[in-house]
């Protein structure tokens, strides 16, 4: 998959996968409701993912979170602009050759950064999910009031309206954008260290354990919260993904080819099939069985999305406990896809995550 350090396997042109599981009808029915809701949540905020809480700082428009001028995949990546949104919240504009054009990260600071020129700080990253942008944590969590005493950054990156952290096989090349060329401003701008941790909700749940699992060491704990953790679950969850894809005008099979031809590229991506890469790093595990309850608003119904994200989880903590993983689990009823809920799993996370960032 390209030149970036996400590269993959061959694409193959022939040979087929061993058979998947088959998962129950509410399942394969699940996954056809979730292409439809994310491509109605890609035309605007997804309804199941519009939770919000009050803080200091104002969404930006989806246009925002689409950079253009496009460019040509040659030199380093270099921050271009910083504009400081308050106190210590900064949008970051990049320009990444991996991706291809300007690229937006939000950024809290540490409280003390100012205070403390000659240290070095860890960084909590926080990936959002599909059809969402940089701004969704703190848009839709408390993560800047949370984050006050953390002492280290807060780094919110942009990665593609479903990207699927990946680095996609003709580009753009999201996760040598995320791993590779954001650290390595964040040391020479803001003065990183090589400590990191991660947390993703959906899609970014997706990219905070395939990012640690590919990259072992890399964090020290990572975090999923309703997080897509089996893509091949059964032969519809895959087709599902390329649904969704193909609903937002991308190529289905431009970020990790076929799903039969090229098992070997999908599984070098998928959670569930690196399970085993994950020893060493803490995990947190979480997602709802999609029954709506106190936290949704009135007349909420049941979420076939977080259902069929639940049933991916369900295997995926099964498998996690078989290898002994040092894992947190909150597979919690009722709960829908909804940033209410990660909102309260964030909070749950966080002793791990602050533990994560300052131990050792």
């Amino acid at each position: 998959m390209g030149t970036g350090i996400g590269s993959t396997p061959p694409l193959q042109t022939k040979g087929r996968p061993s058979s998947m599981v088959r998962h129950r009808q509410g399942l394969v029915i699940g996954l056809v409701v979730l292409v439809a809701l994310y491509a109605v949540a890609c035309g605007g905020t997804a309804p199941s993912e519009s939770g919000s809480v009050a803080g200091p700082t104002s969404p930006a428009s989806a246009s925002e979170s689409r950079p253009s001028s496009p460019l040509p995949a040659a030199g380093a990546a270099q921050i271009v602009s910083a504009h400081q949104v308050g106190g210590r919240t900064w949008d970051l504009t990049v320009r990444s050759p991996a991706v291809g054009t300007d690229v937006y990260v939000r950024l809290l600071l540490p409280s003390r950064f100012t205070n403390a020129p000659d240290r070095r700080w860890p960084a909590l990253y926080l990936l959002h999910g599909c059809c969402d942008s940089y701004v969704s944590w703190t848009r839709s969590t408390d993560i800047e009031q949370l984050s006050r005493d953390l002492d280290a950054l807060v780094v919110m990156p942009d990665g593609g309206w479903a990207g699927f952290y990946s680095d996609w096989i003709s580009g753009p090349h999201w996760e040598t954008f995320h791993l590779l060329e954001l650290p390595s401003l964040l040391k020479e701008r803001y003065r990183a260290n090589d400590r990191r941790v991660v947390a993703g909700v959906s899609m970014g749940g997706l990219g905070s354990l395939s990012y640690a699992a590919r990259h072992p060491g890399m964090f020290t704990v990572a975090a999923s919260f309703s997080g897509v953790v089996n893509t091949r679950l059964a032969a519809a969850e895959s087709q599902a993904y390329l649904g969704l894809l193909q609903s937002q005008g991308e190529d289905p099979h431009g970020l990790w080819g076929d799903p039969d031809a090229d098992v070997d590229v999908w599984r070098a991506h998928n959670p569930y099939d690196l399970a085993e890469k994950l020893a060493g790093t803490r995990l947190y595990i979480s997602a709802g069985s999609g029954q709506p309850g106190p936290l949704d608003s009135a007349g909420a119904t049941f979420d076939q999305t977080e259902s069929a994200l639940r049933a991916e989880n369900e295997v995926f903590v099964k498998r996690v406990r078989e290898l002994h993983l040092d894992a947190q689990i909150d597979l919690y009823s009722p709960g829908t896809h909804n940033w209410v809920y990660w909102q309260r799993e964030l909070h749950k996370a966080w002793p791990l995550l602050s533990d994560g960032l300052h131990d050792g």
